[in-house]
């Protein structure tokens, strides 16, 4: 299984537009569609609120750490996901952030309940 990186903003946004998971340390969008079905592609951002530049590279470069390790046993072939760095995301136990990630990840996995009584 193929992972590449989401780099267009157009792009970001459509992952946006589909279902997230919040966790402590980070927030993961996954969206199905525009993805091959053989690839996962994944991108990563980290906004002003993280601090400046450094903090916001070091979250972004340990997102993309977990996201290597964690995409191909948790990550759904045919599917974009957006990993956002928060606040917390810098100064989080390295266990603590993998183990968010793939809590995220699974949550995402599960197909879309809705309210329908049986």
């Amino acid at each position: 299984m193929k992972i590449s990186r989401l780099r267009v903003r157009r792009d970001f946004l459509f992952v946006a537009q589909g279902r997230k998971a919040v966790r402590s340390s980070l927030v993961v969008q996954a969206r199905e569609g525009h993805c091959p079905a053989d690839e996962i592609r994944a991108g990563f951002t980290a906004t002003r609120k993280i601090g400046n530049a450094v903090a916001r590279n070091r979250a972004k470069r340990r997102l993309k750490e977990a996201a290597r390790l964690l995409l191909p046993l948790h990550g759904q072939a045919g599917t974009d996901y957006v990993f956002i760095a928060r606040v917390t995301t810098g100064a989080t136990a390295w266990t603590r952030l993998l183990d968010d990630m793939q809590s995220a990840l699974q949550t995402l996995a599960r197909p879309a309940t809705g309210d329908t009584d049986d």
